[in-house]
């Protein structure tokens, strides 16, 4: 679902943030049981320790275990991870046993990975969306194809990440990070601020280091938008590349997983890890889907590689917050230091253009994606359609419903089939307008290799009883989003203590080359902040 871009009311930084963080961090200052410090550890020096012998898969897990209790659970209580894996220790041993006997699967091999729980592992863990009307059904039998994948390449699945429920996509006055089965997640940069949705909990979780990476789901700006709030990088791959096997649907036409991380490089790694072709997967871009697609995305990135790329600037998406638009000066200035072409324009379509049209598709698109889903659960199952969950919820109004309704869900319902005239126009206009004349036209024209420009604005307070607000600054992720071309979210900067983000967009099935721009520009700038406020584990 859209994420709900948040307003920038308020910020609540310095004095006061640390007045409220810093007894939470002289309480839980010490060393954690494995005495192996995880925070701020980029995924690549894992995989290197990992291999020299440095450190165990167990002392790893371990570790990220610890540190979830204490900032996750206890400590500023950031609320991202809806259930720990009871398996993950077991899983570790088994790995480093492996290793031991047999060397690496690869370079995944042993890292503790966190997923969205709205991805389904056949484990001990539920697989739910953050909806209590899923807590009580019987437990998938079949791991979804990406976490096949990440199991295959010897990754350890550490637990589920919190998100907002039904991936944003119950109502149209959410607020981002909430829950009814995980509660309400918090931005770590500023307690009260929100971490944006609707993968916030895998965003949040990287930020404060409870995992080496997580995954997150987008089907508008759910990756890219929580990554930027919470200062961490986020990558949506196209359509197609990832297969949406065992996610639970809202639109098959743009829904899709990606990784989040805290460097591109990591980012890169984990996205490896993921790819596959998944037989049953069907996309219209899949037509279009070369023959040959990396396999390791890391042997692409070079810190030079900003020299001579082609970058068209978004300009008519600038000048939405008068303290983001300096940090978007900077970060264009550098790319042209650093042998970038900037060729500004103004023809890239906005959210108006297709918003409408966008909102009929997905309520179509889920009706169908999510009966599907439910039916496939099986008879034991106490919801089986979207009619069935508007009715627990009603049932369970005073844990589900307390702090804002369903109508978007309840539009879902009232919706046909996918042979609807009116359904099919809409589809028609979102590619038309995204796609040809939109990314692909203005791309064609001016030559780029990719599009830059803002991704959203600072974290806004958090507020349960009018929802979340706009502050701008979210068209390039919509546009990329809608057409199902890829994007990535770097850290730019930061404002009042926020992280603020830029973001690349380009065509279908150019992962490459948007990993190649973001990271010479990540090298640049070195832009990205750890939350301040958190506790640290010391050990060795």
């Amino acid at each position: 679902m859209k994420t709900s871009p948040i307003s920038r009311r308020g910020f609540l930084v310095g004095g006061a943030a640390a007045a409220i963080l810093d007894p939470c961090k002289s309480a839980l200052l010490g060393q954690s049981p494995t005495g192996l410090p995880v925070e701020e550890r980029d995924l690549s020096t894992l995989v290197d320790e990992l291999a020299s012998g440095k450190v165990t898969s167990r002392q790893l897990v371990q570790a990220y275990l610890d540190r979830i209790e204490l900032i996750d659970r206890k400590g500023p209580a950031l609320n991202s991870v809806i259930e720990v894996n009871p398996e993950a220790v077991a899983i570790a041993d088994q790995l480093d046993r492996e290793r031991k006997e047999k060397g690496a699967r690869g370079p995944l091999h042993g890292i503790p990975i966190l997923i969205k729980d709205n991805i389904d592992t056949a484990d001990k863990m539920s697989s739910t969306a953050g909806s209590l009307a899923l807590l009580g059904s019987p437990k998938p039998t079949k791991d979804a194809w990406i976490v096949q994948r990440l199991r295959r390449a010897g990754a350890v699945i550490l637990g589920k990440t919190n998100l907002s429920e039904w991936a944003n996509a119950r109502s149209t006055k959410s607020t981002s990070g909430w829950s009814g089965r995980g509660g309400l997640t918090k931005n770590p940069h500023a307690l009260d601020r929100n971490p944006s949705g609707s993968s916030s909990g895998s965003a949040v979780a990287v930020a404060a280091s409870l995992c080496a990476a997580a995954v997150g789901t987008e089907t508008d700006g759910s990756i890219l938008s929580p990554a930027a709030h919470n200062g961490v990088v986020g990558f949506k791959p196209t359509v197609g590349l990832v297969s949406r096997s065992g996610i639970i649907p809202i639109a098959y036409s743009q829904d899709t997983a990606g990784p989040m991380a805290r460097t591109v490089r990591d980012a890169a790694l984990l996205l490896g890890g993921m790819v596959g072709m998944d037989p049953a997967e069907k996309t219209d871009l899949l037509a279009s889907r070369p023959a040959a697609l990396p396999t390791d995305y890391t042997r692409e990135l070079k810190p030079d590689a900003l020299r001579g790329v082609r970058l068209g600037v978004a300009k008519n998406y600038l000048d939405f917050h008068e303290k983001v638009d300096p940090i978007l000066t900077k970060a264009f200035e550098l790319l042209r230091e650093h042998g970038a072409v900037l060729v500004e324009t103004t023809d890239l379509p906005k959210g108006g253009r297709w918003g409408g049209a966008e909102v009929t598709v997905l309520q179509y698109e889920m009706k169908a994606g999510l009966n599907a889903y439910l039916a496939g659960l099986g008879p034991a199952s106490p919801v089986k359609t979207v009619e069935d969950v508007i009715a627990f919820n009603k049932k369970n109004a005073d844990r589900e419903l307390r702090y804002f309704g369903q109508e978007f869900l309840e539009e879902v319902a009232s919706k046909g089939g996918l042979d609807s005239q009116e359904y099919q126009k809409a589809l028609a206009r979102c590619r038309s307008v995204t796609r040809e004349k939109g990314i692909d036209r203005v791309m064609d024209k001016l030559g780029l290799d990719a599009i830059v420009g803002p991704c959203s604005g600072p974290a806004g307070l958090t507020n349960l009883i009018s929802g979340d607000s706009s502050s701008g600054g979210y068209d390039l992720i919509s546009l990329a989003a809608v057409a199902g071309y890829p994007s990535i979210s770097v850290p730019a900067g930061i404002v009042n203590g926020l992280p603020v983000a830029i973001m690349f967009a380009g065509r279908a099935w150019t992962e490459a080359t948007l990993l190649r721009i973001a990271y010479a520009f990540e090298q640049a700038t070195k832009a990205r902040s750890a939350p301040k406020y958190l506790p640290t584990v010391s050990g060795k």
